[in-house]
């Protein structure tokens, strides 16, 4: 296996295997990476005994906290030997320019933070659910309490961003899981890095014992059929397209629930306020390519289609051109650190960007090549390949009012910017009605302050779905009589009277 430039080790609850078994290929480059056979090793790979986690129960909340912490301390870039690493790696593999994908890595510390981490569980599960049994008297006199145990998982993680590695980390240490990371072809060593710390750091800690990281290709039977059964596994989380998801789903059974994070389209709502005069019109663009360019348009909360109330008369396509052309200066003057010319083309998105430039008299393109560009429709119709935009390339479609952007919502719609401010109390009910599921002030799409993943993403609560919710109920035959002695409930006359 001599060809492979990088190792991936296998790691698996605090033990590194490096064996250079097998080779892959990253996706969006050339370069190869070696790792140990997961087959080989999948009896050591799963946690066959549920009551293995009790270790995990020994901790409190606030020691939960205190490890993540530390992890956190210790993700320092230039400090960090495995995540220099998975950073080099990522360079020929990601799409993201390096600048970029450096700022990316120096965040991930902000990620576990302790501030956040609090955050994030109390806003979802609750702290009280995870630390103990939560009681409640019920109107019947019956007690009820309930609690957040974690489960056996996989994670299939996303590769367009090393975030989400650090994100599912948190998940699983706060909710008291055990977990399997599958990490991407595109990211392959960012999960293995942080969990490496983590061996390094406190290799025989509960949380360490209960995550392991490996590498496999999407939809290898050998390794998925016996690795997907009940008595392994209790919920599949994961990232990914349909392609990723569709061979997961030939293994779903009663006894366990998939958790699917899948990528969407996200557009935008521009009401004829921005249109107003120049000056307000400078200021939008600026906003705007923060949505469209902010992470090279990777990510699904990236502004695709957006919708502006210019009208469709000859001034309104004038105004919406006028935008175009301040929206692409917008996209360029963005700085390294949030956006940058792409470091190669999509070649389908290319070939129709230069298709509609050349022979479309439906269209007007400002700007191509890697620098980005936008595509203005002269009518009130999206293009027709709005699912390939990338590269910094947005579709801006002039309408008259503002139900043609409410009825093109869907199900797929995750993120929708809206101006102005007060736009968004307006019509929220009615696009979450069409399937909207996060409405944003426009130009804050991509901001992490604001899009902390402690709430809903993708219209569920991913941290609530992780748990398994344990109900005990509590009788007492004085306050609750037995149903035996009860006397039939009497039957109800026509109009709800009974006889």
């Amino acid at each position: 296996m001599g060809s492979a430039e990088f190792n991936v080790p296998l790691i698996i609850r605090g033990r590194l295997i490096e064996d250079a078994e097998l080779e892959f290929g990253g996706r969006g480059g050339d370069v190869r990476f070696s790792t140990a056979d997961v087959r080989k090793h999948l009896g050591e790979l799963v946690l066959r005994a549920p009551s293995a986690l009790e270790d995990l129960y020994c901790l409190s909340f606030g020691e939960l906290l205190d490890f993540m912490s530390e992890l956190g301390s210790r993700l320092v870039l230039e400090r960090n030997p495995h995540l220099e690493a998975a950073f080099e790696l990522s360079r020929r593999t990601s799409g993201l320019t390096d600048e970029l994908l450096r700022n990316v890595y120096r965040s991930l510390p902000r990620l576990l933070e302790r501030r956040y981490l609090e955050t994030m569980i109390e806003r979802s599960v609750g702290v009280r659910a995870l630390e103990g049994w939560v009681e409640e008297r019920l109107p019947n006199g019956a007690r009820v309490a309930v609690r957040a145990f974690g489960a056996r998982s996989v994670h299939i993680v996303a590769g367009n961003n090393p975030g989400v590695s650090a994100l599912t980390l948190a998940r699983v240490a706060l909710t008291r899981s055990d977990a399997i990371i599958k990490s991407p072809s595109n990211d392959p060593l960012t999960a293995n890095a942080l969990v490496r710390t983590m061996v390094e750091m406190a290799p025989t800690h509960p949380i360490t014992r209960h995550l392991s990281v490996a590498y496999w290709k999407g939809g290898d039977a050998a390794i998925e059929e016996p690795l997907y059964q009940p008595q392994n596994i209790e919920k599949i989380v994961a990232w990914g397209g349909l392609a990723s998801v569709r061979h997961i789903t030939r293994y779903i059974q009663p006894g366990i629930d998939l958790i699917t994070l899948d990528p969407k389209l996200s557009s935008t709502i521009i009401a004829a306020e921005a249109f107003r005069d120049e000056p307000t019109m400078r200021e939008v663009a600026e906003r705007l390519a923060h949505d469209v360019g902010a992470g090279n348009q990777e990510g699904c909360v990236n502004a695709r289609v957006v919708y502006i109330q210019t009208g469709t008369d000859e001034a309104g396509l004038a105004r919406a051109n006028r935008f175009g052309q301040l929206l692409l200066e917008a996209i360029g003057a963005l700085p390294a650190h949030v956006s940058g010319p792409a470091k190669r083309l999509e070649r389908e998105l290319a070939e129709e960007l230069e298709a509609v430039r050349l022979a479309s008299d439906e269209h007007r393109v400002f700007g191509g090549g890697r620098g980005g560009a936008v595509i203005v429709s002269q009518s009130s119709e999206p293009v027709d390949f709005a699912r390939l935009l990338t590269n910094r390339v947005a579709n801006l479609v002039p309408v008259d009012d503002l139900e043609t952007p409410i009825r093109s919502v869907n199900a797929y719609t995750q993120t929708i910017g809206i101006y102005p401010e007060a736009l968004k109390e307006r019509i929220r009910d009615r696009l979450a009605f069409h399937g909207a599921q996060r409405l944003v002030s426009l130009g804050y799409a991509s901001n992490a302050g604001v899009m902390s993943l402690a709430g809903p993403q993708d219209a569920i609560e991913p941290l609530r779905r992780m748990c398994r919710w344990i109900i005990d109920e509590s009788s007492a035959p004085e306050l609750q009589p037995l149903a035996g002695r009860l006397p039939p409930v009497a039957a109800a006359g026509p109009t709800g009277a009974t006889k």
